[in-house]
């Protein structure tokens, strides 16, 4: 009786809903349950374009959207179930956490708590502080877990709010608030990081986040308090990361306010506006989540364009997202309406193109104009946007199609799918780490040095720092190739040395170098308690750790390479070798040196950097998927126990304590702080 409830919602009976969903669906769905439930519920959504839908409000229609999901995933377990959007599997798993499934009190709270967000954010009033066209989406401010800002070693208890263009910080002055400060997020150089603070410069908590926008000046280091955990720190990391990430799509994705031809596809000018609701309603979604249950995953993948800009296969689903909240119906003359159906006619073949505009599934155009982004061109954008057309289903608008997936959703089914592989490979690398080999970092520096220093030096000629330079050593190293010399190189190098170290004897014997040449000299660490030398000592370690562990891995990835841990893989990079082999032995190797001299030296210049910057990103995409051999642990002398499989690294970490206490938080003028 679905389609009969939902029937009634559109305001028709259930034959007649039937009869028009075989009248527009394709001919092996007629009978499929499914597909006319989609279409009930479907066709009553596409009524209501705004980004919150009134009668979510509505208990009744609560309730029939659970039975919806019921209807969509109980009949059809072995299929893909529920259509999945950008974050879709993150937010379910995070919202049924430990549970086996979700409930119907569990999905009301949580909608309860997203009415309670999106209200807060309607009848809140922007005060003199806030620019007018600013929207308030989360203040912090709660006595038992305070906000803090950190200048120069003190720190500043205050009111943080985030809007959805800026940060705001009213400090708290013994003579009450201050004039609150106002960080841009909107900016090209915004950014922001995970950050250690403590007194005297000890770095002792981590719990805080820094947030520039523009320089180095404009710079803000923020903690948040919390005695449960961290959680609320990177909570608010994913919130403020949002909103920066979102212009960085819009000035990647979208075309520039200026630009004339928004005028001439319809929508296009609310582009901007549709991103930015997106966001914000990430966001809603993620404090709607915190404020019911711990979180259990990380906040930074609830999000949606933070965990896109670094996701696998993320920037086509990215494209999509513009195509969505850019793409519309040409409102221009006739004449540009015969090119856009020539377009459509070659869409449709099959033979789009980076730079060609692209459409939606409901026929709205993008124009190639506005895809200024170097993803477009790549080879898995050009293929998904081959094959993205909506074959049998039934368009209703360009997010709801029946027994079929829109565009996002077509895109986040390959996101997923890579995104699975990445954390299978991820997870045989925190498998393979080992821990617990201390270094003294300093050392190591200072005697490293002279080589950093030679190629620091080589940076700045491959760079072309100093052209003059740069075309005198090229000119020197092609005269060595051309001219034979290569031979004499290794023996001239060693006779360099040679002299070099007689000189310098000669030089020591006559006393003329002084006593401290050749002595390592290295600073002694500026006085500190036992505190902050057991932290220094812990970094430290730390990092050296971190360098042994990718070090590590690398070899046990070539490990999987050389013994056909991956079939797949050894056959490609043994393919390689011959093919590199069969080059060495027929092509001259000066020629060869000079073809890879030439690209050393051009790799840095405008006119080549994306295709070298795609090229790398293609081998380091590669390497990734590459799997790390596993590494045993026998057991400790005379142990009678099996032999054990390192456990993962993160198995073995501690699960966050931090429970939201909501009892101890306040409504400021309708919104809930967090």
């Amino acid at each position: 009786n679905f389609h009969r409830r939902d029937a009634m919602l559109n305001g028709l009976t259930g034959r007649q809903v039937q009869r028009i969903f075989k009248a527009l669906a394709h001919e092996h769905v007629h009978n499929d349950a499914r597909s006319l439930v989609e279409y009930c519920c479907f066709r009553y959504l596409s009524r209501d374009n705004s980004d919150f839908h009134p009668s979510l409000r509505e208990l009744a229609f609560q309730r029939l959207i659970f039975v919806t999901m019921l209807a969509w995933n109980d009949p059809y377990d072995e299929d893909n179930g529920v259509a999945d959007a950008s974050t879709a599997h993150h937010l379910f798993r995070a919202l049924v956490g430990a549970e086996k499934g979700l409930s119907l009190d569990l999905w009301t709270t949580y909608l309860g708590e997203l009415l309670k967000v999106h209200h807060g954010r309607q009848t809140h009033k922007i005060g003199d502080n806030f620019l007018s066209d600013e929207q308030v989406l989360c203040i912090g401010s709660s006595r038992k877990r305070p906000v803090l800002k950190w200048e120069q070693n003190t720190a500043w208890p205050g009111h943080l709010t985030l809007t959805n263009k800026a940060l705001y910080f009213e400090a708290i002055g013994l003579a009450g608030m201050k004039k609150p400060l106002r960080l841009d997020l909107t900016d090209h150089n915004s950014k922001i990081e995970k950050a250690k603070v403590g007194p005297f410069g000890s770095r002792l908590f981590d719990s805080a986040v820094s947030v520039s926008s523009g320089s180095v000046s404009n710079e803000w280091t923020l903690e948040f308090v919390d005695f449960g955990g961290e959680m609320r720190r990177d909570v608010w990391l994913a919130f403020i990361n949002e909103i920066i990430s979102v212009y960085k799509f819009i000035r990647e994705y979208g075309p520039s306010d200026d630009d004339p031809t928004i005028h001439h596809v319809y929508g296009a000018r609310r582009g901007k506006k549709r991103a930015v609701s997106s966001a914000t309603n990430s966001i809603a979604r993620l404090q709607s989540l915190q404020f019911i249950r711990r979180l259990h995953e990380d906040p930074a993948k609830l999000v949606q364009f933070s965990y896109l800009s670094g996701a696998p296969f993320g920037d086509v689903v990215l494209q999509t997202l513009a195509v969505r909240f850019w793409g519309g119906s040409l409102i221009t003359n006739s004449k540009v309406a015969n090119e856009r159906s020539l377009q459509r006619h070659k869409h449709s073949e099959g033979s789009s193109s980076g730079r060609s505009q692209v459409f939606d599934i409901d026929g709205s155009v993008y124009l190639g104009k506005w895809m200024t982004s170097p993803s477009w061109a790549s080879s898995h954008s050009v293929s998904f946007w081959r094959g993205s057309s909506v074959k049998h289903g039934v368009i209703l608008s360009k997010s709801l199609v029946v027994a079929d997936k829109n565009l996002v959703e077509k895109a986040m089914v390959i996101c997923k799918e890579k995104s699975k592989v990445v954390d299978k490979t991820h997870a045989t690398i925190v498998a393979a780490t080992v821990e617990g080999i201390p270094s003294n970092i300093d050392l190591f520096k200072e005697l490293v040095l002279p080589f950093a220093i030679m190629a620091q030096k080589f940076k700045k000629l491959q760079r072309w720092e100093n052209p003059r330079s740069t075309i005198c050593f090229l000119l020197l190293v092609y005269t060595v190739i051309f001219r034979n010399m290569l031979f004499y190189i290794f023996p001239f190098t060693l006779m360099a040395m040679a002299l070099s170290m007689l000189a310098l004897k000669g030089l020591r014997e006559q006393g003329r170098l002084g006593r401290s040449f050749g002595k390592v000299t290295i600073r002694d660490q500026p006085p500190s308690n036992t505190i902050q030398k057991i932290v220094a000592l812990k970094e430290a370690m730390a990092s050296v750790e971190n360098s042994l562990q990718h070090l590590n891995v690398s070899l046990l990835k070539m490990r999987t390479i050389f013994l056909a841990g991956q079939p797949e893989v050894t056959t490609q990079v043994a393919l390689i070798l011959l093919a590199s082999s069969a080059v060495l032995l027929v092509v001259p190797f000066r020629y060869i040196l000079a073809v890879s001299t030439l690209d050393l030296f051009t790799r840095e210049l405008e006119f080549r950097r994306e295709m070298v910057a795609a090229f790398i990103s293609f081998v380091k995409e590669r390497w990734e998927s590459i799997h790390a051999a596993p590494v045993i642990v026998l057991p400790y002398e005379g142990d009678d126990n099996s032999n054990k499989t390192l456990p993962a690294k993160a198995s073995r970490q501690t699960e966050s304590k931090d429970v939201q206490d909501q009892r101890s938080d306040i409504y400021v003028n309708g919104i809930r702080p967090s």
